[in-house]
């Protein structure tokens, strides 16, 4: 198997480490690594880094095509990457023209948890599900939208950014201009303004039965689900999945997000509603990405 058929390589581009992963037309996973995200991360540094990296993986050219999740949007022509709120220097970055002739093979983009969202789909929570919410909790808040089984990303590409709808019109800065956003709420430094704790360590107390650190992962789930609300009103989807570092919490914080969702929001809009933690973790971007890749290109389709 390892050395037959068609193959892709996903890349799942993350502001501190890049992970790939080199993959079957089923979807198996044949050989993978991780790279440390240069520092700071600008478009060329990154760009120099993935070239190596997939060099690394893939000597003997066994994968005819790449699919690159990153953070942030990508144009309608899943080429460029239009911005990254938390990279210095992405906007309107031509990811997919700098890496092609570096790598000689073809090259898509997409937004990192739209990949996510697709890798759940094919191998994940969301197999057999047809309109699904994805936010992935990290760093930012970042989301993606699966609506009849399919990416909602809207006319110009950028649609499905949850994490940056409002929920204080007065609250925290965010990166994207916004203030009060989900994400100044409910990323890791959303988090660390509620408790000075590593999110480790809080989850780690919570395990314990410290009372403390439960009323944290309490409020942070009153912050999650209010935001969620707004989303399940636009939405109705059946499943929501949480990822990234903070979903590893989850059983700490869920109970206070379904009170919010079975208080504000009617029964109509959350019929047959099930929110989970996403079944494959931190892998699920690059085997997104590897799908796309699959689905969007064509051995030797080089511009």
């Amino acid at each position: 198997m390892a050395g037959s058929g068609r193959q892709a390589i996903g890349v799942d581009l993350g502001g501190s480490a890049i992970k790939l992963g080199r993959f079957s037309e089923a979807g198996d996973l044949l050989a993978e690594a991780v790279c440390p995200t240069p520092q700071p991360a600008m478009p060329g540094a990154v760009t120099m880094a993935i070239q190596e990296a997939v060099e690394a993986l893939d000597p003997q050219r066994l994968a005819e095509r790449v699919g690159i999740g990153h953070p942030g949007p990508s144009d309608r022509s899943c080429r460029r990457a239009s911005i990254a709120i938390n990279l210095p220097g992405w906007r309107d970055v031509p990811l997919a023209d700098w890496l092609e002739p570096l790598l000689q093979r073809p090259v898509t983009l997409a937004n990192d948890a739209n990949c996510a969202a697709i890798g759940e789909l094919w191998h994940g929570a969301a197999r057999g599900a047809a309109d699904v919410l994805l936010l992935t909790l990290g760093t930012g808040v970042g989301g993606a939208v699966l609506l009849g089984g399919r990416l909602f990303t809207g006319h110009a590409g950028a649609a499905a950014e949850p994490g940056l709808i409002g929920l204080q019109p007065d609250g925290p800065p965010c990166n994207s201009g916004n203030r009060g956003s989900l994400e100044s709420y409910c990323s890791i430094a959303g988090l660390g303004r509620l408790s000075p704790l590593d999110p480790r360590e809080l989850c780690r107390l919570a395990d314990a039965g410290d009372a403390e650190a439960l009323a944290v992962w309490h409020r942070y789930g009153r912050l999650l689900g209010i935001g969620l609300c707004s989303l399940l009103y636009v939405l109705t989807p059946e499943l929501v999945l949480l990822g990234g570092g903070l979903s590893g919490a989850s059983h700490h914080f869920l109970p206070a997000v379904w009170e919010q969702v079975q208080e504000r929001v009617l029964a109509v809009s959350r019929h047959d509603l099930r929110i989970e933690r996403c079944a494959l973790g931190n892998g699920a971007g690059r085997l997104g990405a590897a799908r796309l890749a699959f689905e969007r290109l064509q051995p030797g389709g080089l511009r």
